[in-house]
């Protein structure tokens, strides 16, 4: 049965492939991805690795966690399901979609020292 692992504090200039890479040693490695930014497509600095085996990801978990690589301490762990998010339909929220800026209305502008008012 294949397990998924959870691979954390990754250098962000890591790749898919090195990733990979990373793992093979230990087992055959069925998957490897970095989650990354949807806007800006840069990684996060965390990924998955699907080992093929639960021997092979129990053995890639004792010998990487704690891992120096490229100068950090790898977190490498059993994933844990994805826990699901109600979604909604409304666009994010900023002043564009919600009817302009802004707040509040009229009063005094300016210095608004009491002794002003008279």
């Amino acid at each position: 049965m294949a397990k998924k692992l959870y691979v954390g504090n990754l250098p962000y200039t890591v790749d898919n492939d090195q990733l990979r890479g990373l793992f093979e040693p230990y087992g055959e490695v069925l998957s490897a991805t970095i989650v990354t930014d949807r806007d800006s497509g840069r990684s996060k600095g965390f990924g998955f690795v699907e080992m093929s085996s639960d021997e092979a990801g129990a053995e890639a978990i004792s010998k990487l966690n704690g891992f120096t690589f490229e100068r950090r301490a790898l977190t490498v762990n059993e994933a844990r399901p994805r826990e699901e998010r109600p979604r909604t339909n409304r666009p994010p929220r900023n002043d564009r979609y919600e009817g302009g800026g802004g707040g509040g209305g009229g009063g005094r502008r300016g210095n608004n020292r009491r002794d002003d008012w008279y």
